[in-house]
């Protein structure tokens, strides 16, 4: 897909990845993945989506009755993977909606990164169609850490995620698709109080 990243382990199982266009590579024949071909050179990085493990990614998506798009098969070093991949790069649900992931490996990815003290707290979904989207995180079997909230219709869904680390309780609260409708944004928050 034409990009680079950097990952923060975020416990034995979980981990941030920050992904953005690679200048340096030629970008591909379709739009990546994420919306990274929207953002402007000007934007604030932004908490775009999550990705959520399935033992069975064909399976999960059958069930669940969502348009999560193509599975696309995926690899890495020694890492092997099957991912859903949304049409022309698109946020389900405005992000709130997770991309699937199989892990086609013994050991997850994250245990091998190093552990920096950091790890996921909780991850709060907003959106204004609360049934639609317990729905769908009724059917992937989805709600430890994870707070879903309701939203006036005129504002677009975005996450937070509460992180500690080292330095306390964090929040990365920049809204994934620029808050109202009439395009007022939301920037990062600094420490919160636990």
């Amino acid at each position: 897909m034409a990009t680079h990243n950097a990952l923060l382990r975020l416990g034995d199982s979980t981990y941030l990845e920050v992904i953005a266009p690679n200048p340096a590579a030629l970008g591909p024949d379709v739009p990546r993945w994420f919306e990274l071909d929207r953002i402007k050179p000007h934007e604030l990085p932004r908490l775009a989506t999550w990705v959520a493990r399935t033992a069975d990614i064909r399976a999960t998506t059958a069930a669940c009755h969502g348009d999560f798009g193509d599975i696309e098969p995926m690899s890495r070093g020694s890492l092997n993977w099957l991912i859903t991949i949304p049409s022309e790069g698109a946020l389900l649900a405005g992000g709130v909606v997770p991309m699937l992931i199989e892990w086609r490996i013994a050991k997850h990815p994250a245990a091998a990164l190093e552990d920096n003290g950091c790890a996921l707290r909780q991850l709060d979904l907003f959106h204004p169609d609360l049934d639609a989207l317990t729905e769908i995180l009724d059917c992937l079997e989805i709600r430890t850490e994870i707070g879903i909230h309701q939203l006036p219709p005129d504002v677009l869904p975005y996450l937070v995620a509460l992180i500690e680390t080292p330095r306390g309780l964090r929040t990365d609260a920049i809204k994934s698709n620029r808050g109202r409708r009439d395009g007022a944004r939301v920037a990062c928050r600094g420490p919160v109080d636990p």
